[in-house]
């Protein structure tokens, strides 16, 4: 099956889904810089490596760690590379999705200061992880088995 489709004018274009797995992984890879930066991240002073212990709060609401930005930043790059075909874009958002279900799940069960809370995960962590799952589950279905492309103008 080919990743992208040619217009005939020699340039590449996309399948949606190829496209929707890109723009996740994009914004994946920005919150993952972003997690990493002072005064977008507040209490940056108190960024942790791992576990509850860390008080850094991307955008003042998600609480992070430099591991959790690192999560981001590898959700990021895996989003972008496997965008490269529309088996792995559906790969991606499909087992993203249950991956971040899981997330949301563990966030409920795992007390916020338990050191088993390693990555750290809030209660805005936790609705986040519940939007993201259904949004990724959501687009790979939608968009599965779905060709079409837009055409680069």
């Amino acid at each position: 099956m080919a990743s992208t489709h040619s217009s005939g004018s020699g340039v590449a274009t996309r399948t949606n889904i190829q496209k929707a797995a890109l723009a996740v992984g994009v914004v994946f890879l920005l919150v993952g810089v972003l997690g990493f930066v002072p005064g977008i991240t507040s209490n940056y002073d108190t960024l942790g490596f791992a576990g509850s212990n860390s008080e850094a709060m991307l955008l003042g609401v998600f609480q992070v760690s430099i591991l959790h930005n690192i999560v981001h930043l590898l959700f990021g790059v895996a989003g972008v590379l496997m965008a490269k075909t529309a088996t792995g874009a559906y790969n991606f958002l499909l087992w993203g999705g249950v991956i971040y279900a899981v997330l949301f799940i563990y966030g409920l069960i795992v007390p916020a200061d338990s050191v088993a809370n390693f990555v750290p995960l809030n209660v805005a962590d936790d609705f986040l992880h519940l939007v993201l799952a259904i949004g990724m589950i959501g687009l790979a279905l939608a968009l599965k088995g779905k060709n079409h492309t837009a055409r680069a103008r």
